[in-house]
């Protein structure tokens, strides 16, 4: 991974760093109540598993965007070097995110 961050989950601050090229700053996030985070090489998702509120950001076509995704009921989320997957274990539901040849389409599971 090319970005890094520590979320404190009691104020929702962050502390981002890494390759800045990429939307490595977290300082204008509201990532209050979230309760997980997680990041791809070049991107970020920050996560409250309760309420299924999620952000993302960075790169674009590593995950960076995912406000057209529903994560209600979302037990885990994986990443890796270029995509995201959010699974409901409860479900047996998937969505996955990113750079499609490296695991950001999985339409066909």
């Amino acid at each position: 991974s090319t970005v890094f961050m520590a979320l404190n989950k009691n104020t929702g601050q962050a502390k981002c760093w890494g390759f800045s090229a990429f939307g490595v700053s977290c300082s204008d996030r509201d990532l209050k109540g979230m309760t997980d985070v997680y990041s791809t090489s070049t991107a970020f998702m920050a996560l409250d598993k309760n309420t299924g509120r999620a952000k993302c950001w960075g790169s674009w076509s590593t995950g960076g965007s995912c406000s057209d995704l529903d994560f209600e009921g979302v037990t885990d989320v994986y990443s890796g070097g270029s995509a995201f997957v959010a699974l409901n274990k409860n479900t047996g539901q998937g969505q996955c995110w990113g750079f499609a040849a490296f695991g950001g389409s999985c339409s066909d599971l």
